[in-house]
């Protein structure tokens, strides 16, 4: 049985943590990118505290260069969870 994959938001926010840094962008600059009229969403993507909605995940792929796929982190089973799943 096939199991659905879910993101692993602390890795995904490290993700775009250094995605920023290595496009050589501050956060400040993201914030205005975005139309944001504060910092906090990035922050809590970037602490993995929440995600991007969909139209932003898209927007950072374009503005990192990156595919969305590149961004997001999925959780990846363990044996033992595979292992339970098939008993």
């Amino acid at each position: 049985m096939s199991q659905i994959p879910t993101i692993d938001m602390v890795k995904t926010g490290e993700n775009i943590d250094r995605l920023r840094k290595k496009s050589g962008l501050s956060v400040k600059q993201l914030q205005d990118l975005f139309g944001f009229s504060t910092p906090q969403a990035i922050y809590k993507w970037q602490h993995g505290t929440a995600l991007p909605s969909v139209d932003n995940l898209v927007a950072l792929s374009s503005i990192f260069q990156v595919s969305v796929e590149d961004i997001l982190v999925l959780e990846k089973e363990t044996e033992d969870e595979v292992d339970d799943c098939i008993a």
